[in-house]
C-alpha cells in the first residue's frame, strides 16, 4: 500500500513540476504581454465595444467561461455586467453554420456578423492551426476587431494576430492551465477597473 501511494505520489509531484516549468517560462516571455491585452480588454468595454471570445473543445469551454465572467461577475466586486459572447455557446449557431457552411465557417460567419471595429475577437487554439479559429481571426481583421490568440509554442499557423500569447510547451493540458491563468488575470484587471462606486 505503502509503494503504491508513493507511486502516485510521484506522477502527482511530476505533474505539478511541470506545470510549475510551463507557467514559469511562460509568464517571463509573456508577463508584458498579458499586461498590455489586459489594458486593451479594459480600453474597447469601457468605451462601449464587446469581447468576442471562441475556440474549440477546451478552449470552448475557457471561451465560455470567460464570457460568463464578464457578463456575469468573477470576484465579489460589484461592477457592472460587461459584453461578451462565446461563440461556440449557441448549439443553435453552431449546428446551423456548421450544417450549412462548414465546420471550417462556424467562427468566421459569427464575426461577419457581429464585430464592430473596435470590438474584441478573442481566440484559444491550443495547436495554433483551427481552421475554425483561424478563419475567426482573418474575418475579425477585416472587420477592424483587435485580435488576440492564446496558443501553444507553435504559435498561430497561417495568419497574424496583434496580440499572440504563445504558452511555452506543446502538451494541451498544460497550454490550457496557463491559458485560463490569463483568462482569470485579465478578469482581476477589468474587475478593478469596473468597481461599481456606491450611491
Amino acid at each position: 500500500m505503502k509503494e503504491s501511494g508513493k507511486a502516485a505520489r510521484n506522477w502527482l509531484d511530476e505533474y505539478v513540476e511541470d506545470h510549475e516549468v510551463v507557467l514559469e517560462r511562460s509568464f517571463l516571455k509573456l508577463a508584458d504581454r498579458v499586461e498590455r491585452v489586459g489594458k486593451v480588454l479594459v480600453s474597447a468595454l469601457k468605451t462601449g465595444h464587446k469581447v468576442m471570445v471562441f475556440g474549440n473543445g477546451g478552449s470552448a469551454t475557457q471561451a465560455s467561461h470567460f464570457a460568463g465572467e464578464l457578463m456575469g461577475r468573477f470576484s465579489k466586486t460589484p461592477r457592472v455586467p460587461l459584453p461578451a459572447v462565446a461563440l461556440s455557446s449557441d448549439p443553435g449557431i453552431v449546428t446551423c453554420v456548421g450544417n450549412d457552411f462548414g465546420y471550417g465557417a462556424l467562427f468566421e460567419r459569427q464575426i461577419e456578423a457581429l464585430a464592430k471595429p473596435g470590438d474584441i475577437a478573442l481566440a484559444l487554439t491550443t495547436s495554433g492551426r483551427s481552421e475554425n479559429v483561424l478563419r475567426g481571426l482573418t474575418m475579425a481583421r477585416k472587420k477592424r476587431a483587435t485580435t488576440v490568440a492564446l496558443t501553444g509554442d507553435a504559435g498561430l499557423v497561417g495568419t497574424k494576430v496583434e496580440y499572440l500569447l504563445d504558452v511555452r510547451s506543446a502538451s494541451t493540458n498544460h497550454i490550457q492551465e496557463v491559458h485560463l491563468i490569463f483568462l482569470h488575470a485579465w478578469c482581476i484587471c477589468i474587475d478593478k477597473e469596473f468597481v461599481r462606486k456606491p450611491q
